[in-house]
C-alpha cells in the first residue's frame, strides 16, 4: 500500500518527477480526441483490437489506466503496445502485485496464482516499465485514477455513495478511472450534493455531454470485461466538444484463453472471457 497512501496526494507535479519521459503526466498539448482503455490484464489480442478501433477513429492520444498485467499470459506482449502506444499510463493493483508492493493474500487464488505466473515469466523490460508508473495523476484538466480518487489503487466506484465522495475528492471536475470492468458514468450537476449524484452502467455507443458538473467515467476493461459484455471497450473522450462515448470491440476470444490453458492457469481465467463476467 506505499504507493496507494502516497498517490492519495498526487498532483501533477510529483507525477512529473517520478515517471519516465514517454508516460509523464504533462501539461496539455494540442490533443483534442482521446481514448482511454483500462484492465488490460496481458489479454494481447483484445488489446490490438481496441488500438485498431483507436486509430480508425483517428484519436489523437491513448490513455492507459492501469493494470497491464495479471490474469492473461502476454504481460510482455501488452507491456510493449502501451509502451509504443500510450502517451499516458497509470499502474493498477495487479500491477503492483506483481511487482511484489501489493500483499495478494486478498486476491483471490485464481488472481494470486495468475500473479505468481507473471512474475515469474515476465521479462525484465516489462518489470521495469511498471516500476516506473503511478496510479494517479492529471492530464488536461481530467483527473486519472485507476481505482478512485479517494484510493487510486483499492477502492471499486459501484455506488452512487462511493462515486459523490470520489467526486469530492478530484480536484478536477471530470475523472477518469478503472478497477471495477464495467463500463459505467456517475455525474453529479454543479452546486447539487449528494442527492443529485446518479450513474449507470453504459452500453456499446452511449454517449455522455460533459459540459457541466462534475463526472467519473469509467471506459470497462479492454482485456477481461466484468458488465456481461465480453467485447473489449474502450472510451473516445472529446476534450473540445467536452464528451465521452462508449465503444466495444469484438476479438479472438480463444486466442486469449486457450494460451491461458496451455499455461496451466485456472480454467477460470479462461471461460470468464467468453461471458464478459
Amino acid at each position: 500500500m506505499r504507493q496507494a497512501a502516497s498517490c492519495l496526494q498526487c498532483s501533477a507535479s510529483t507525477i512529473r518527477g517520478s515517471l519516465p519521459t514517454r508516460n509523464l503526466i504533462a501539461p496539455y498539448a494540442d490533443a483534442v480526441r482521446i481514448a482511454a482503455v483500462s484492465d488490460i490484464h496481458a489479454n494481447l489480442p483484445a488489446l490490438e483490437a481496441v488500438l485498431a478501433a483507436t486509430e480508425d477513429a483517428g484519436v489523437d492520444e491513448v490513455w492507459c489506466l492501469g493494470d497491464v498485467v495479471g490474469y492473461g499470459v502476454e504481460p510482455d506482449g501488452c507491456a510493449d503496445l502501451v509502451r509504443e502506444r500510450c502517451a499516458v499510463c497509470l499502474v493498477g493493483n495487479h500491477d503492483l502485485a506483481v511487482l511484489d508492493q501489493l500483499d495478494i493474500g486478498s486476491f483471490s487464488e485464481s488472481a494470486a496464482v495468475a500473479v505468481e505466473w507473471t512474475r515469474a515469466n515476465a521479462a525484465e523490460r516489462t518489470l521495469e516499465f511498471l516500476r516506473g508508473l503511478e496510479p494517479c495523476g492529471e492530464r488536461g484538466g481530467v483527473g486519472l485514477f485507476h481505482a478512485s480518487p479517494r484510493d487510486p489503487v483499492w477502492e471499486y466506484v459501484l455506488s452512487g455513495e462511493q462515486a459523490d465522495a470520489g467526486m469530492d475528492a478530484n480536484p478536477q471536475r471530470i475523472g477518469l478511472i478503472g478497477h471495477s470492468h464495467v463500463a459505467l458514468f456517475f455525474s453529479r450537476p454543479e452546486g447539487e450534493g449528494a442527492a443529485g449524484t446518479r450513474g449507470a452502467q453504459a452500453s456499446d455507443g452511449a454517449l455522455l455531454d460533459l459540459g457541466e458538473g462534475s463526472w467519473l467515467v469509467n471506459p470497462g476493461s479492454a482485456g477481461q470485461p466484468r458488465d456481461g459484455d465480453p467485447r473489449a471497450a474502450w472510451l473516445e473522450l472529446d476534450t473540445e466538444a467536452q464528451t465521452a462515448s462508449f465503444h466495444r470491440v469484438a476479438y479472438d476470444i480463444e486466442r486469449a484463453a486457450e494460451p491461458i490453458l496451455a499455461a496451466g492457469l485456472p480454467s477460470r481465467l479462461a471461460d470468464r472471457l467468453y461471458t464478459g463476467q
